[in-house]
């Protein structure tokens, strides 16, 4: 592994650790460091600089738009529910942002149901 990517992904699963995404795990996809939740893979890192984050297409059009800066896509992702992150550019804040996004792209609804990021209001109770 580079000193770049293991740099990198150091930063990415301290993040999800502080962020308290439960039942994440540290795995690979295709062939490269990632995180899952219940073995499904909802970030990966692409390359030394770059992160795969899993997110809805609809939000990806509207953040491709809002900060082409942060992210970005290759012909590869087009069409597809991921989108590039530039490491060196993201900040914390916003990186953590995603992060928990797309773990909520790929938990299971009942899991994602548990989880209260920072700042968000709990679910009514019944």
């Amino acid at each position: 592994m580079s000193d770049d990517l293991e740099r990198n992904f150091i930063r990415v699963v301290r993040l999800a650790e502080a962020a308290g995404l439960p039942e994440v795990t540290i795995g690979t996809s295709y062939g490269t460091p990632a995180l899952l939740v219940k073995d499904k893979s909802f970030v990966r890192m692409k390359d030394g600089e770059t992160l795969v984050v899993m997110c809805a297409l609809e939000e990806k059009e509207m953040l491709l738009e809002l900060d082409p800066r942060l992210y970005f896509q290759t012909d590869h992702y087009k069409g597809w529910p991921a989108m590039l992150v530039r490491l060196a550019e993201i900040d914390d804040q916003s990186l953590t942002g995603r992060l928990v996004a797309a773990w909520r792209e790929k938990a299971p609804k009942r899991l994602a149901a548990t989880f209260l990021d920072a700042g968000q209001a709990p679910p009514p109770t019944l």
